[in-house]
């Protein structure tokens, strides 16, 4: 979804860290992270799956890595806004 992103920090092996960012930069778009053979691949792809752009990381170099969703839109005038009616029990 378009909003989508994922943060990546990496140990950059000088005492600091790297931070990179790969976003859904438009609509349809959505971001996949795959683990596989000591590799970390963020990858920006298409509803028909096409890689647009992606990022391979060493994962015992990967510090954190935060997939952060879209935020939600605002409903639209004269949408009515459900609300949890649920008690605490």
């Amino acid at each position: 979804m378009r909003g989508d992103r994922v943060e990546i920090v990496v140990d950059s092996g000088a005492g600091g860290t790297l931070r990179y960012e790969i976003e859904a930069s438009k609509a349809g778009r959505r971001v996949e992270v795959t683990t596989g053979r000591g590799i970390v691949e963020v990858t920006e792809v298409t509803r028909a799956g096409t890689p647009i752009r992606s990022g391979r990381f060493m994962s015992d170099r990967v510090v954190a890595l935060v997939e952060h969703p879209a935020p939600e839109p605002p409903p639209r005038r004269g949408q009515r806004v459900s609300r949890n009616q649920g008690s605490l029990v």
